[in-house]
């Protein structure tokens, strides 16, 4: 299932987006009753999807994030390989959904693109065994994790750097019946494919990652856990687009501009 966020005319609604996402135009947005936790139900009412816009698929109360998870990404970066995931946070104001710009802040002169797989939490978890992840996963869906490189470095941490408004875009839609363990994760800048790496590669796997993290803090639904990036990380500018692919669920695209310009 496809499960999503909408602005139609008749306001805003969780749906099961329904249909053939190579023919866009037949594809529908079916509305789901409060909210798409355990079983949802439907109210009977659907639009075409060309006739709403998608929103950022969920409201996260926090977005937790592993940073170094594979080892190109980290030679890239010049570090080394940690033994246990890296933990940082975004702030939920940071989301934004397909097609809303990412906000280049005045403060900051080298924002980079970060394409990533994100978990989606079903239900309130803590101290969860890897083994028994997959029963506190809603789904899967994209995301950017924008990050300002100058700042990383200034600060020495970094919760300016990735915590700017827009800096998290997350979408088009959250997949829940795909397998995490393999998929291929592909960041495009202006049609130019600038990172193209495979789940299999990470470091620390989901179901780790989610042991580690809900050991530290109460995981609720719907928190966004972006499990880290590829080798091919770079610079965007005003004027860019930034697509991100994987494998499985669809492609998150946002253009890019500079605060104070049109």
């Amino acid at each position: 299932m496809r499960l999503g966020r909408i602005a139609s005319p008749d306001g805003v609604a969780f749906v099961s987006i329904e249909g053939d996402p190579d023919q866009p135009d037949q594809m529908t947005a079916r509305e789901i009753a409060e909210h798409p936790f355990g079983t949802p139900e439907f109210t009977g009412r659907s639009w075409p999807l060309a006739d709403v816009r998608l929103l950022a698929p969920i409201l996260a109360s926090k977005v937790v994030c592993i940073g170094k998870n594979y080892a190109d990404h980290i030679a890239e970066m010049g570090g080394a390989a940690p033994a246990d995931p890296i933990m940082f946070l975004k702030p939920n104001t940071a989301i934004v959904g397909p097609n809303v710009a990412i906000q280049l802040p005045p403060s900051s002169t080298e924002v980079h693109y970060e394409g990533e797989l994100a978990v989606v939490i079903s239900r309130p978890c803590k101290d969860v065994k890897a083994e028994r992840a997959a029963e506190n996963i809603l789904g899967y869906t994209i995301a950017n994790d924008v990050s300002a490189r100058d700042q990383q470095r200034s600060d020495g941490q970094w919760t300016r750097a990735k915590g700017h408004d827009t800096f998290c875009p997350v979408g088009p839609w959250i997949v829940t019946d795909v397998d995490p363990a393999d998929l291929e994760v592909r960041t495009e800048v202006n049609g130019e494919v600038k990172q193209d790496g495979r789940t299999s590669q990470m470091i620390h796997g989901v179901g780790a990652i989610i042991e580690w993290v809900s050991a530290v803090m109460t995981l609720l639904p719907g928190d966004l856990i972006l499990t880290g990036t590829p080798a091919g990380v770079g610079p965007i500018e005003h004027g860019d687009t930034v697509s991100i692919t994987v494998e499985g669920i669809g492609t998150l695209t946002n253009p890019v501009v500079r605060k104070g310009k049109s």
